[in-house]
């Protein structure tokens, strides 16, 4: 798949680091209650954390009590849905549509009207108010 922002994976494990780089380009997850943002809650927008690209609002955000930043809808847009059937389960991962890198992933089991919970972990996203 080719995205707007393409960069080589060294180029990419040299500007992320060890963890930011093995959760964004390697699919890999954060342990749960340990991220930055899941419980934050201060008004702005959660923008990638490879590429800088909006991806949720904070007020989309909420507490699903997971362990882990939880959203009910994305910008319209900013997220791409693959289909993952990884660990012998059947979901959703959702990426950055502008760099191809890994947030987490959407469930159809959000409390909230939109009945969506996207499950992201703190370390693919960056805050700015």
């Amino acid at each position: 798949m080719k995205y707007p922002i393409e960069k080589t994976e060294q180029e990419w494990k040299e500007e992320l680091g060890v963890e930011r780089y093995r959760i964004l380009r390697q699919k890999g997850t954060e342990y749960p209650h340990t991220g930055t943002y899941n419980l934050h809650y201060e008004k702005g927008t959660y923008c990638c954390g490879a590429c800088g690209e909006a991806l949720f609002e904070s007020n989309s955000k909420f507490d699903a009590h997971c362990g882990w930043p939880s959203f009910d809808e994305s910008i319209l847009g900013k997220v791409q849905y693959i289909s993952d059937v990884t660990h012998g389960m059947k979901r959703t991962e959702i990426l950055c549509a502008n760099c191809g890198s890994h947030l987490g992933h959407v469930f159809d089991d959000g409390p909230t009207k939109t009945g969506q919970r996207y499950c992201v972990n703190s370390l693919s996203v960056d805050f700015k108010k």
